[in-house]
């Protein structure tokens, strides 16, 4: 049986920060992955760019069932942090809206470094490596059977990620291994995922697929998000969709302001007495695609002119212009979902080293935990924060 010092289950962004930190410290680390290439979800991120993190993190961008439980790591490991090890390894980068950050060139750039800084650590990385069983024994080491041998380990880390992305590798190992350990594991659902329509809707909105709109949507519990809106062929996607869906209920309605530069009302009055004859149709087609506005609102309607229409009609486009309400069938589930909401319980970790406070030598780090980020870089930031502060601990 091989022995190391430090044990990480997952080559993913949060287990390979982990691994590069402890191995600084001289530590001997093992990484254990069952793909064939390390950072799977990396590569594929922000359409091959890796969007790897945001000039603005605070805790308010992220989903936990426990609040307070991201402050300490994400004050110890900062997004400029993050930033100059990627100066320092010469990657270049620019920023998009929102203070998202991404690769110039490739997310391949963000692996390799990963895996450099692994490499001057002297961190071993170890693919194509399934993991059979973990016991705990009696001299408190962890002993690890998998498909290339027998491994034991002081401190063991679960970096194994959430079920986004099934096709990548994901799967629910890590959940399992809490369990195991009697560690609570709270219900998990897909996160920053598109909307899909109901059939009926379907048939009414999928000519629209590829119009894009700015938009500001408001969930049922009044979480707020002003980004671009994007109908496609099963439903709505776009930015405002994806962050709008980690606070999204099934059976919960969405409001869609569609103009939220313009107060539609007072831009109705204006229009209509500086071209009383125009009709609806010409008008709201100046501040939203025809295609879109002829779907919203009924053919007669549109046909109106401007000063033929009643207060009632009036209130009533102004409604659906800046409250429409949608009733979504559902999500297009974790295969298109960039996180997983929920995971393990934070109340059993400490919130400075992410250590079981049930099994003494016992980590998690990144997604498996119930933490999940805003779209713009925050899930990433908080693989790289708590992958850090595991591997100043074990």
């Amino acid at each position: 049986m091989k022995h190391h010092d430090v044990i990480i289950i997952g080559a993913g962004a949060a287990g390979l920060m982990c691994a590069a930190t402890a191995g600084y410290r001289g530590r001997d680390v093992l990484v254990l992955d069952n793909g064939k290439q390390a950072g799977r979800k990396i590569l594929i991120s922000g359409g091959g760019r890796c969007n790897f993190t945001n000039q603005k993190v605070e805790p308010a961008n992220f989903i936990c069932a426990n609040p307070h439980f991201v402050k300490s790591a994400l004050a110890r490991y900062s997004s400029q942090d993050f930033i100059e090890l990627v100066e320092r390894h010469g990657i270049e980068y620019h920023q998009r809206d929102h203070g998202q950050l991404f690769c110039n060139d490739s997310a391949k750039e963000i692996v390799s470094m990963l895996l450099t800084e692994c490499e001057w650590a002297g961190a071993q990385v170890q693919l194509r490596t399934d993991i059979l069983s973990i016991i705990k024994q009696d001299d408190g080491l962890f002993r690890l059977e998998t498909c290339k041998g027998e491994y034991s380990c002081e401190s063991l880390v679960v970096a194994t990620g959430g079920l986004s992305m099934p096709k990548l590798g994901a799967s629910p190992f890590g959940y399992q291994i809490a369990e195991q350990f009697g560690l609570n594991v709270l219900p998990t659902h897909a996160g920053l995922v598109p909307f899909t329509w109901h059939s009926e809707q379907k048939q009414k909105f999928e000519p629209l697929s590829g119009i894009a709109v700015p938009s500001t949507i408001t969930a049922k519990d009044g979480t707020q998000f002003s980004e671009a809106l994007l109908f496609t062929h099963r439903g709505l996607s776009g930015p405002a969709i994806l962050q709008i869906s980690n606070y999204w209920q099934p059976g919960e309605s969405i409001s869609i302001n569609l103009l939220p530069q313009l107060d539609a009302a007072q831009a109705l009055s204006e229009a209509q007495e500086q071209h009383p004859k125009q009709s609806l149709r010409n008008t709201l087609s100046q501040w939203l695609p025809k295609r879109l506005v002829e779907v919203l609102f009924d053919e007669a309607l549109l046909n109106m002119a401007l000063n033929q229409l009643v207060h009632a009609q009036r209130d009533q486009i102004v409604d659906n212009l800046h409250n429409w309400q949608l009733l979504m069938n559902g999500t297009e589930g974790y295969r298109t979902a960039e996180v997983t909401l929920g995971g393990v319980d934070t109340n059993e970790l400490s919130s400075k080293d992410m250590q079981s406070k049930k099994v003494p030598g016992l980590y998690f780090a990144g997604e498996v935990m119930d933490v999940s980020g805003w779209l713009g870089g925050f899930n990433f930031q908080w693989a790289w924060a708590s992958g850090v502060a595991v591997g100043q601990a074990v």
